[in-house]
Order: C-alpha cells, then sequence, then structure tokens
C-alpha cells in the first residue's frame, strides 16, 4: 500500500512575524513539517490587508486579497501563526470580493481550507507535541480575533498539555481585549493604555513566569506594558514554547 501524500501547506508568516519576531515563522514551519505537512513559504506574499480593512480602505484590501489568493490558492491549506490575519482571509475575503464574479468563488475557496496554526494542528491533523520540556508557570490571553471570529480557545491549551514541566495558570480576563485592536490603539491612546493596564495587572497577579497568546500584535502590546511597570513576566508566542524555541530572548528582549 502506498504512502499518503503529504498535505502541502502555504505558511502565511504575516508582517509582524517577518519583520519583529522571524523565531515565529520558524516555530511554525518546524511544528507543520513535524505533523507531517510539506511547507513552503510563497515569497510574493506581503500583507494581509487587515490594516487596510480596518481602517475602511476596502479598495487596497481587496487588491491585498486577490494577490494573497493568487499565490496561496494552490495549497491543501493555507496556514498562519494569527488568528486576526487568519479571520482576515476567512471572513474578510469573501466579503470584500462579494461582488467580483471571477474572485467570489476563490475567496471562498481560499477561506475554507485556511487556519489558525494551533488550531490547523489540533482540529485538522491531531498533532500531539512530544518531547517538549520547559520547567515554567504560564498564563494565556485569548486573542480577540482567533477567540471570537474563529473559536479559537482550548486548541491551544490542549497542546501546551502535552509541555512537560509547564505549569498553566488561570488568567482573570483572559477573554478581555488587551488594548491592542490594530489601529485602535494609535487612534484611542489614552484608551488602550487603560485597558492594557488592566490586563498587566492580572497577568502579574498570576505569578506566572510566562505569558503565552497567539498574536504578536497583542504580545507586543501586552509585553510592553509589562516591561514598563517593571514585571518580569516574560512574554512567547504559544508556538515558540510548542517548537521548544523558548529558551531564547522574550518578545522585547534583547539577545545577549
Amino acid at each position: 500500500m502506498s504512502a499518503q501524500p503529504k498535505p502541502r501547506v502555504g505558511l502565511f508568516v504575516t508582517c509582524l512575524v517577518d519583520a519583529i519576531r522571524p523565531q515565529i515563522g520558524f516555530a511554525a514551519l518546524e511544528l507543520l513539517e513535524k505533523a507531517g505537512c510539506e511547507v513552503e513559504v510563497p515569497q510574493v506574499q506581503t500583507c494581509c490587508g487587515q490594516p487596510a480593512l480596518n481602517s475602511g480602505n476596502d479598495r487596497n484590501a481587496a487588491l491585498l486579497a486577490r494577490q494573497t489568493i493568487a499565490a496561496f490558492e494552490g495549497y491543501d491549506y493555507v496556514v498562519l501563526p494569527s488568528g486576526s490575519c487568519a479571520a482576515t482571509m476567512v471572513h474578510g475575503y469573501p466579503e470584500l470580493l462579494a461582488d467580483d464574479p471571477d474572485w467570489t468563488g476563490r475567496a471562498r475557496a481560499m477561506a475554507a481550507k485556511t487556519h489558525e496554526i494551533t488550531s490547523f494542528l489540533h482540529d485538522v491533523l491531531g498533532y500531539v507535541p512530544q518531547g517538549v520540556r520547559l520547567e515554567a508557570s504560564a498564563t494565556y490571553h485569548d486573542s480577540c480575533s482567533g477567540l471570537r471570529d474563529l473559536g479559537v480557545a482550548e486548541q491551544p491549551r490542549a497542546l501546551l498539555s502535552h509541555v512537560e514541566g509547564l505549569n498553566m495558570r488561570g488568567l482573570p480576563g483572559n477573554d478581555v481585549c488587551c488594548g491592542f485592536g490594530g489601529a485602535f490603539c494609535v487612534k484611542y491612546p489614552d484608551i488602550s493604555n487603560a485597558i492594557v493596564t488592566e490586563k498587566a495587572e492580572a497577568i502579574e497577579g498570576t505569578g506566572a513566569d510566562i505569558l503565552l497568546a497567539g498574536d504578536l500584535g497583542c504580545l507586543m502590546n501586552m509585553a510592553g506594558k509589562l516591561h514598563r511597570r517593571g514585571a518580569r513576566t516574560r512574554c512567547f508566542h504559544t508556538i515558540e514554547v510548542l517548537a521548544g524555541r523558548a529558551g531564547g530572548p522574550a518578545i522585547g528582549e534583547e539577545a545577549s
């Protein structure tokens, strides 16, 4: 009997990961390959269009949607280490291109095979991390888009439960916005700062060594606030821990 072909996955790295924390992209690649996927990273990818979409610039958002669909539609799956970018593709693209007969079907087909990475690993592949150890306590923040638009909640926790030595602690208000909100933190800085201050207080209150989440934008926002408060909590993307890559500098820390 011939072996089943490996699923072909197009990895959408995201702008923030590419520019700020490439380690997350390498962690995603490593995990997907361990889970049995053939992974490619199309070099023509740029932005998913979310900033334009959130700012009401539907024309440019649609241009980026078409570019992304053309680059990724040949893969079995499209996977992203970001709930917000994934939600843009799953929900935003079909809406943006609903009146374009040449792209409506392509946008829907793309949406149907697009997944946030922890959801893909857990729900689609049934992946179970093995041989990963991290002696630390951690708490988890549920980023808004992943939680509300894609239903990502139990999947990262289920995967993290297999990390030996990791003690997970509950976070009060884990499903409350951190105040980042993409352009929200720029348009309404005072409100954003008040929200992230409450979030930082809750994180510190857990006494956890590490804060985990699934969106780099949220993690950068919370890491920055925690640093300014003098907190010792270190911040990592969930998949960095799952890939055994939490031994180096955390988000916002300089390499030694």
